[in-house]
């Protein structure tokens, strides 16, 4: 048979590695809920192998960032349902859908170049893949706000057996582990002594069955033991494309006041409606007829929180005030609706709440989601808060439940976590599914219970393992209240005590072990 040319075997085998790069991000991508396709995680070794093999580092950047882009394409699609809300803004939903990919992209890129030009010559070189690769994953979800959807380690399910490792060190520390795992298979079809290779390969077994029997252990310990507050979810199944007309106002505040006041087994001490509930701003709500159909919705020692916008007086902003998004606490002592507490968002969206470079983005026609005069400002790091008539709580405001440290783990504790939040921007879609996963993850990491309130799905009453209670937990679509006891907190979590220092304790180890050996020339195949 006839070798091909040169001049057609080289652009073949080019659109072969383009092929592979993008199968590579799309598998890892498709091993997250709700797909759950975890064989998708051999996408890892994969995009190490396609790294090596560039001939240059320019090579290993550009699959690391077409492995990047399909992986964020797939997980973050969703955004451009966003714009697809206000049909005056539709026009940017394309743009949306294929730039944040591009963006993210580059954090894969350029783990893949400095993997290319750092590998060892032998089967450890899959430890310095994975010590690269999570540290770039670290500083996607860090820097500039960070935006820290979807890392490796949230591929599993949060609240199964290998989830549980994150209580250890986080959803960073499992990321490290998962990657490394499935990247000590790569040896086996590259080069290097047989015995060193089955050996690396049998690490990587080995690493998933500790993950597997360590946190089956875990869940065999656990013991669900239910407080004494009872919390009323309400979900009432308001979609986003009708929610800011002047004709639907009236309804949806009928609607949350019903659900709220509606009889049920026990009266509920907290009741918790999602972020942004109502379709105006606290100030108007607070001023109105409203404020006090609220206090008639609810009885005497009972407390709601309630996620709207707020706006306050400020000499130094553009329009005279500034703008939070906010989770109030209401509480009735039988005199009237008091506020006890109000927590402002600290991690805002970038183009949903503000703009960056908002003076260019405005020139260019682009503007931010929100409904208010001008871009939300951020309120102060996140802390918990005290209720009335229960255990303190941390808020997280719909985008916050992505972030692991914001609920402190230790020293001032809460007992549990509400995340209210608006997925109702990104319709029924996989987004809203996905971020039910990723909030879940902060109760293992913290062992506090979560209670998720959203509009119109998913709500949840999550326990203290990342597992949903009993069935407590309503879709997107269907209106209704969970009424539930809150669960009680675990123990403090190593992660609750030392945070992110065990991930880093083990990314040095592994970078250290991996990229020790002295590289002479290129990897070679």
């Amino acid at each position: 048979m006839r070798a091909w040319p040169e001049a057609r075997r080289k652009p073949f085998l080019r659109w072969v590695r383009i092929a592979l790069a993008l199968l590579a991000g799309a598998g890892a991508a498709l091993a997250h809920p709700p797909f759950g396709v975890l064989p998708g995680l051999l996408g890892y070794p994969l995009l190490m192998i396609l790294s090596e093999r560039s001939d240059r580092p320019r090579g290993a950047f550009w699959m690391g960032w077409l492995a990047g882009f399909a992986y964020f394409f797939i997980g973050c699609w969703w955004v451009a349902e966003a714009f697809f809300v206000n049909p005056e803004q539709a026009w940017m939903a394309p743009f949306a859908a294929s730039l944040l990919p591009a963006g993210l992209g580059l954090f894969w890129g350029c783990a893949c170049v400095l993997y290319r030009r750092f590998a060892p010559l032998d089967t450890r070189r899959a430890l310095l893949f994975a010590a690269l690769f999570c540290l770039f994953e670290w500083l996607r979800g860090n820097i500039l706000t960070g935006f820290p959807w979807n890392p490796a380690g949230a591929s599993w399910r949060a609240g199964g057996a290998v989830s549980q490792f994150a209580s250890v060190a986080g959803v960073y520390g499992l990321s490290l582990l998962t990657v490394l795992a499935v990247c000590a298979f790569a040896p086996l079809i590259g080069p290097g002594g047989r015995r060193d290779r089955w050996i690396a390969a049998g690490a990587g077994v080995a690493v998933l069955m500790a993950l597997f029997a360590g946190g089956s252990a875990r869940l065999a310990q656990s013991n669900l033991r239910l407080t004494d507050t009872t919390v009323r979810i309400v979900q009432a199944d308001v979609e986003q494309e009708s929610k800011w007309s002047p004709e639907s106002y009236r309804s949806i505040v009928d609607r949350y006041l019903a659900l709220t006041s509606q009889p049920g087994s026990r009266l509920p001490d907290v009741v918790v409606w999602p972020e942004g509930a109502l379709p105006a701003t606290a100030n108007d709500v607070f001023a109105s007829t409203d404020g006090q159909a609220l206090a008639e919705a609810l009885r005497p020692g009972q407390t709601l929180l309630m996620g709207l916008s707020r706006g306050e007086a400020a000499a130094d902003a553009a329009d005279g005030a500034r703008y939070y998004n906010s989770l109030f606490a209401l509480h009735d002592e039988g005199a009237g609706l008091r506020i006890a507490s109000v927590y402002d968002k600290h991690r805002l969206v970038p183009f949903g709440e503000y703009l960056p470079l908002g003076g260019l983005m405005s020139t260019l026609g682009v503007r931010s989601l929100v409904h208010v005069p001008s871009d939300f400002s951020a309120g102060p790091v996140p802390a918990p808060i005290d209720l009335p008539n229960a255990p303190r709580v941390q808020p997280l405001i719909c985008y916050e439940s992505l972030y692991p440290g914001f609920t402190p783990g230790a020293a001032d504790r809460p007992q549990w976590i509400v995340n209210a939040s608006n997925d109702a921007w990104f319709g029924k879609t996989s987004g809203p599914r996905q971020h039910l996963n990723l909030a879940s993850y902060r109760a293992i990491e913290t062992g506090l219970p979560i209670v998720r309130a959203t509009p119109t799905g998913v709500s949840a009453m999550i326990d203290s393992w990342g597992r949903i209670v009993d069935g407590q937990r309503l879709e997107p679509g269907v209106m209704g209240v969970i009424d539930a006891a809150l669960p009680a907190p675990t123990g403090v979590t190593p992660f609750g005590r030392w945070g992110d220092g065990l991930f880093w304790l083990m990314l040095i180890a592994a970078g250290v072990a991996g990229g020790r050996p002295a590289r002479r020339g290129r990897l070679r195949w």
